[in-house]
């Protein structure tokens, strides 16, 4: 009898692969989790069947759970500024911080307010900002690389109390007629007041060090805070001094920075480990890689705010309005704070090399605004608008540049880096004002505004010279 063809619907049998048979007892197998049933024990399931020339499939399309995997960060809501103070400690020591901030907006203008209205010298009142401004300059990196060796409660504490005391001796010279050279000592022995700001990114970065997405919101907002400080403080000043007595503005900052300090430098538990002395000399942090390029960015970051400052009370009073400049200056100020803010919330594409050149780029653009509203229109309605626009740059300017200083900074020494970064903003500040007010004296004030676009172009020519390979 012919033999029948095989029916191609009917299972056939197949002959186990010894290479893949489980050899061990089938009620001694362990479940595999990639392929255990997670469905909950009383749900309902639905199960399809169907036979194919060789196999049997078997399709289930009954509810399953998600399988437990490691947890993920999400991706936006995981750098909102919310969840830096979940991180214990986090809100105590930025408590402190900001109250030891404020009166670094309000030292200058109350020292000016100060002398000049009981010496009736503004000329005096400068050259002893100036004097002080020289000598924190030169003092500064000294107390950070004390507060890296030490800790920041052992240098920070003292160093505030003799920063006090000479904003107290320039105090009461100035009230009872002390000759003009005791102003100058007396301001001088304040350059030894902490960088508070550069502390406060130092705890962040040491908390933050495997985030970076968190190290990037974090700095954003204390780029922000100083943005609020320097808005807020000279207000604050001016009104003490106008409403109480000329002397008030020292005194009050005297009292916040004394009290923040010792407010910050009580939380010991987030504050960063202390190094030591080390064996060896420490190299100067001006000869570390790629520290000299940026160093100088930030000096012509700095022309650029102190430019700005002093061609815009120029151009106020040229309108017959000095009063406004006050106002149009905070405008930028909060212009930069809601920028850095919206920076720090939104995670920037790229690495920190290649977003720099990019930020100094968007400043050099924005600063042109200013300089055309003040040549094309003249009024200070506009001028208002423009800096605000321009100062939206700042601070994302500020953070990257500043995040690359954490980067650039051997490991012990992020205290020095920063107030070495902010030594070089105080030096651009100081020939930044020299130049706008000569540029205001000798052409016009409208002109003036070019200084603060010459100097972000120079700071975006540097980063372009210098740039290296992106790293991070």
């Amino acid at each position: 009898m012919p033999q029948q063809p095989p029916d191609r619907h009917a299972p056939t049998r197949r002959e186990p692969d010894p290479r893949t048979t489980d050899r061990r007892p089938p009620d001694r197998r362990a479940p595999d989790p990639r392929t255990t049933d997670r469905r909950a024990p009383d749900r309902p399931t639905t199960v399809l069947l169907t036979v194919t020339a060789d196999s049997l499939v078997a399709a289930d399309f009954g509810p399953r759970r998600k399988a437990p995997g490691p947890p993920r960060r999400k991706s936006g809501s995981g750098n909102s500024y919310r969840r830096l103070f979940t991180i214990p400690g986090t809100l105590a020591f930025t408590t402190g911080n900001l109250i030891a901030r404020l009166p670094m907006g309000m030292f200058s203008i109350s020292a000016v307010i100060m002398i000049a209205g009981t010496r009736d010298s503004y000329a005096l009142a400068g050259a002893v900002t100036a004097t002080g401004l020289a000598a924190t300059a030169v003092v500064a990196p000294w107390t950070a690389r004390l507060v890296d060796r030490y800790g920041q409660a052992r240098i920070a504490v003292p160093a505030t109390a003799i920063a006090a005391l000479g904003s107290l001796a320039l105090l009461l010279c100035v009230r009872y007629g002390a000759p003009d050279w005791t102003l100058f000592a007396a301001y001088a022995a304040t350059a030894t007041t902490p960088n508070t700001g550069g502390m406060s990114r130092a705890r962040w970065a040491r908390l933050l060090k495997d985030d970076p997405a968190g190290l990037h919101t974090a700095n954003s907002f204390e780029q922000a805070v100083d943005e609020l400080c320097f808005m807020l403080g000279p207000m604050l000043a001016v009104f003490l001094c106008g409403t109480f007595f000329p002397e008030a503005g020292t005194l009050a900052g005297v009292v916040l920075m004394l009290t923040g300090v010792l407010v910050f430098a009580a939380q010991r538990a987030t504050e960063p480990p202390v190094r030591g002395r080390p064996r060896t000399a420490a190299a100067s942090l001006l000869r570390a890689p790629g520290m000299p390029p940026l160093l100088i960015g930030f000096l012509a970051t700095g022309a650029v705010f102190g430019s700005m400052e002093v061609v815009t009370i120029g151009f106020a009073d040229a309108q017959g309005h000095r009063s406004a400049a006050g106002v149009i200056i905070a405008l930028q100020a909060a212009g930069s704070g809601a920028a850095g803010l919206l920076y720090g919330a939104l995670k920037p594409p790229g690495p920190t090399e290649r977003r720099y050149p990019w930020s100094l780029a968007a400043m050099a653009l924005l600063m042109s605004g200013p300089l055309l509203a003040a040549t094309l229109t003249g009024s200070l309605l506009v001028l208002a608008g423009a800096l605000l626009v321009a100062g939206m740059a700042t601070a994302p300017t500020m953070v990257t540049a500043m995040t690359l200083i954490q980067h650039r900074t051997p490991e012990g020494r992020l205290n020095e880096g920063m107030t070495l970064a902010v030594t070089g903003l105080l030096g651009g500040i100081a020939v930044g004002s020299a130049a706008g007010g000569w540029v205001v004296e000798r052409v016009s004030a409208a002109a003036g505004y070019g200084v603060p676009v010459t100097a972000a172009a120079v700071a975006l020519l540097i980063s372009l010279a210098t740039a290296r390979p992106a790293a991070r």
